[in-house]
């Protein structure tokens, strides 16, 4: 494996690689940024990774049970065999990560793990997490048995990374839950990152999120920090600005794009600039039809309006209407219980709607909902609010 990153890895990825194998074999305080952890969680996990683990949040809170998890750069596997527990036997925990001193400290201890917990569902899989799809492990055997030698091997070596992809991808296309991380996008070199997120999106089932956890700055890094080795590989120069961060997950094609956690104090500041750990959640769904079935929703409060991820602007109390597809969107998380939906009386079939247009943000007429025949007069029958009722 080392042969093959080595040919790719720029002066930035070189210096993140040497200094986290280094970090895997002696703790460095100063990669480390302070994380609460659930106790529960940490009594199984052997000294070695909890010394060695390097990271700024914990996105684990945000599994649930069942759950299958891609863990990216997941180092010494703290956070995957945190994961385990969380997602517990009929989840499935995959680290990945490229650093071969990282992923040895892991898989040194799965056996361990597994044991007392009972069940095994951690893998931990060689590969950039940038490019989710190439196995580099199985990359590695392929060249140690034809190793490159001259031009035309170089050639074929594209040809084989690419029939890799094809045929055993390293993550398979929407068969993930959720893609966690903990300070690694920021490692990443910046003509990377738009390659990175749309990987986290391919991933991802339809319903799936990313929760990610990453050291952001409040202002731009100047080049002259940006082109300082020690500064990128310490996940500091390389950091996204706070709301270029949130802009990089809207612009992959997500929604429902949350911050969950930002640290109020700094954890470093260079020049006047603050480096602070920040934990984002982000949503993959929104893609697809606009299909009309006379359906609203209306927005509760407490804001006078909000705007949503499509341009929809919601007037708080005033029935918007929208396709069926962000009829259910608004109905799960992360917007569950800000709105009030509006179903029609006489259920449209889905193969009868035809295509909305949900650009107009338009008022939806109670008579589009109702039935434009819909002529009801209800009468009541039995007072409730007589003095013996009870129920006034």
């Amino acid at each position: 494996m080392n042969s093959v990153n080595t040919q790719a890895r720029s002066t930035e990825e070189e210096s993140v690689y040497t200094r986290y194998a280094n970090a895997a074999n002696q703790k460095e305080q100063a990669l480390c940024c302070p994380v609460e952890y659930n106790p529960e969680y940490l009594s199984i996990i052997p000294e070695e990774i909890l010394e060695r683990d390097y990271g700024c949040g914990d996105p684990t809170p945000y599994l649930s049970a069942g759950d299958t998890v891609v863990d990216l750069g997941s180092g010494g596997g703290k956070i995957c065999y945190i994961a385990s527990q969380i997602v517990g036997p009929a989840g499935t925990v995959i680290g990945v990560d490229c650093n071969a001193e990282m992923l040895a400290l892991a898989r040194k201890y799965q056996q361990q793990v597994a044991d007392q917990l009972g069940y095994s569902n951690i893998s931990f899989r060689c590969g950039l997490i940038q490019d989710l799809k190439l196995d580099l492990d199985q990359l590695n055997q392929e060249l140690s048995a034809s190793p490159i030698d001259n031009h035309s091997r170089w050639l074929e070596l594209r040809n084989l990374e690419e029939r890799l992809r094809s045929e055993s991808p390293l993550i398979e296309d929407n068969s993930v839950d959720c893609v966690i991380s903990n300070c690694v996008l920021n490692l990443v070199r910046e003509g990377d990152r738009g390659q990175l997120l749309q990987e986290v999106f391919r991933v991802l089932k339809r319903g799936g999120k990313a929760v990610i956890s990453d050291i952001v700055c409040d202002e731009d890094v100047p080049q002259h920090l940006r082109d300082d080795p020690t500064l990128w590989s310490g996940c500091l120069s390389g950091a996204y600005r706070e709301d270029a961060f949130l802009k990089a997950f809207e612009d992959a094609g997500f929604h429902g794009i949350e911050i969950l956690k930002r640290e109020e104090t700094p954890w470093q500041t260079i020049e006047g600039i603050e480096f602070r750990s920040m934990t984002v959640s982000a949503y993959k769904g929104k893609q697809g039809p606009c299909l009309e079935r006379n359906q609203a929703m209306i927005y509760r409060g407490p804001f006078k309006k909000v705007e949503d991820d499509d341009g929809h602007v919601y007037s708080r109390g005033e029935r918007i209407a929208v396709c069926d597809k962000t009829f259910q969107l608004l109905q799960a998380a992360p917007y569950e219980g800000q709105f009030l939906p509006v179903a029609p009386y006489q259920t449209l079939p889905l193969d009868e709607a035809h295509e909305m247009d949900c650009r107009r943000n338009a008022v939806r007429h109670p008579q589009e909902s109702k039935g434009k025949n819909y002529d009801l007069t209800s009468q009541i029958v039995d007072s409730c609010c007589s003095p013996d009722s009870g129920c006034c």
